[in-house]
């Protein structure tokens, strides 16, 4: 074989050479425009166990604490971000790991004074330490909250990182941990008689649960009894006469208690407590689930009970002194009317 032969041959290998470099090569022109082949997860998170059936993760989610565990539990990665980056279309949290099982573990809200998670440490921290806990504040014994609690959401997956090229998306749900009551107190009369107002100084509120700790799935673990009280006590006054015709032109001031709890459980007895400030007598006391659950066939009766509760986070509950006597034979959650067959509440 000449010299030219010999040369012809060399170059076709190099040739062939390059060649399969450039197809084994993930970074190689052949995949321009393309990106590169690999392996990324884009992690997004939603927000539609609401009463609206709808994403309201943008409009209601302010934070976000993101940490991922191994198959054996153990903390491999974290990332926390907040403020408006939260609010965009596309937003996402990007992860490189390699090809294994991990458990995605969410708590979002917990950057404010209300709620707690441990510090974690990657290469330490484990998956059954992540729990969440309810700032409390302390009188002697009992333990008591008097602030609108910030908004907090849990949310955990598992997924299993694969080794395909590209860039995969996986959803992490949010459930919301924290409900807010809207308590009024409004006085009916006999015809005849003057409407009288309820004076907001007769009357302390409070809602009674054992609430206040979160492990890691979201369950509720023992804690000790926490007394929910108002963050905001008002009077609102509504017109006595609708009738379009009528001259009187009379008001009557309603009593409006605000309070924010933690998650509702349908194997928890919260209990809403309504005590004569003077005497400490109770006015009423109302189990929470109990009457929060008589009216969740008006919304969708194929619920079950705790996903109602779940999401359900706004409730106002109406109740009705007549003539000075308390009148037990109706209350009114949200917009509908539990009548009560005249028992005492």
């Amino acid at each position: 074989m000449n010299i030219t032969a010999h040369i012809s041959k060399l170059k076709m290998l190099v040739a062939a050479f390059a060649m399969a470099s450039t197809i084994t090569s993930c970074d190689s022109v052949i995949y321009d425009g393309e990106g590169d082949c690999s392996v990324k997860y884009r992690i997004e998170f939603e927000y539609e166990r609401n009463m609206e059936f709808a994403d309201a993760f943008a409009s209601k989610v302010n934070s976000v604490a993101l940490y991922v565990f191994d198959k054996s539990g153990v903390l491999v990665h974290q990332a926390v971000e907040s403020g408006a980056s939260l609010a965009a279309d596309d937003y996402a949290m990007m992860l490189e790991l390699a090809p294994a099982q991990y458990d995605l573990l969410a708590w979002c809200g917990v950057n404010g004074q209300s709620f707690n998670v441990p510090t974690a440490t990657v290469g330490q921290t484990t998956l059954e330490q992540m729990k969440c806990t309810m700032a409390r504040k302390r009188t002697g014994d009992t333990a008591y909250v008097d602030e609108d609690l910030d908004a907090l959401f849990h949310g955990i997956k598992r997924i299993n990182y694969t080794e395909e090229a590209g860039v995969h998306t996986e959803v992490i749900s949010l459930t919301k941990n924290t409900n807010n009551f809207r308590i009024i107190l409004q006085q009916t009369w006999s015809e005849g008689n003057t409407p009288s107002d309820v004076d907001i100084e007769n009357f302390e509120f409070s809602i009674i649960d054992n609430n206040g700790k979160m492990d890691y799935d979201n369950s509720l673990m023992a804690d000790e009894q926490i007394t929910y009280r108002p963050w905001d006590i008002t009077t609102g006054y509504v017109d006595v006469d609708a009738d379009i015709s009528s001259t009187r032109a009379n008001q009557v001031a309603v009593a409006v208690a605000e309070l924010t709890t933690a998650r509702l459980m349908t194997d928890h007895e919260p209990i809403l407590v309504v005590k004569n400030k003077a005497t400490g007598e109770k006015v009423l006391s109302v189990p929470v689930v109990d009457y929060a659950l008589l009216v969740k066939g008006n919304y969708n009766r194929h619920m079950d009970d705790q996903e109602y509760l779940d999401r359900q986070d706004e409730y106002n509950m109406t109740f009705f002194i007549h003539n000075g006597q308390w009148l037990s034979s109706s209350i009114i959650i949200n917009s509908w009317r539990v009548v009560l067959n005249n028992q005492t509440l």
